[in-house]
């Protein structure tokens, strides 16, 4: 569990657990394929036309018409930046690298996007442009949603 919460290499784990590397790695694995296995149907997929159906309903009951979720960006600070990298991934208000996630929740809190990836350098406008949920929308292979913004559909 440290390796997954913390971040920490394999071999850091072999003191405190008496194991080596390689076994704390298999152990990983094999719970990784278990949470796969327990969780992948319902909650480790994609967003279906069922589920845009769903929360559009919940959402126009609670007074939030043509609402999905709530997309948000943080800056998550990268301790272990590469030298080579850090100027690609600080943005000066920041005094640390930082990587960027990007997060959609719904109303239940289920979180049904997730990524990380984008340097902390970029603004919200490159980030939302390499967003894979609106490469999902351009490329026409996003759940069918209509909506509109500014008054325009």
């Amino acid at each position: 569990m440290r390796i997954l919460a913390y971040g920490v290499a394999a071999d850091c784990v072999e003191e405190y657990l008496k194991i080596g590397a390689s076994t704390a790695m298999e152990c990983l694995k094999k719970f990784t394929s278990c949470v796969v296995g327990v969780f992948g149907e319902q909650y480790l997929r994609k967003l279906n036309q069922a589920d845009v159906d769903r929360l559009l309903q919940v959402a126009e009951a609670h007074d939030f018409p043509d609402m999905l979720g709530s997309i948000d960006c943080i800056h998550w600070e990268l301790k272990n930046c590469p030298t080579a990298w850090k100027a690609s991934f600080q943005k000066q208000i920041y005094k640390v690298p930082t990587i960027i996630l990007e997060a959609i929740a719904s109303y239940d809190l289920w979180i049904w996007h997730a990524f990380f990836g984008l340097s902390g350098s970029l603004n919200d406008i490159n980030v939302l442009d390499r967003s894979l949920v609106f490469q999902e929308l351009y490329a026409d292979r996003a759940p069918k949603c209509e909506y509109v913004v500014n008054g325009h559909q």
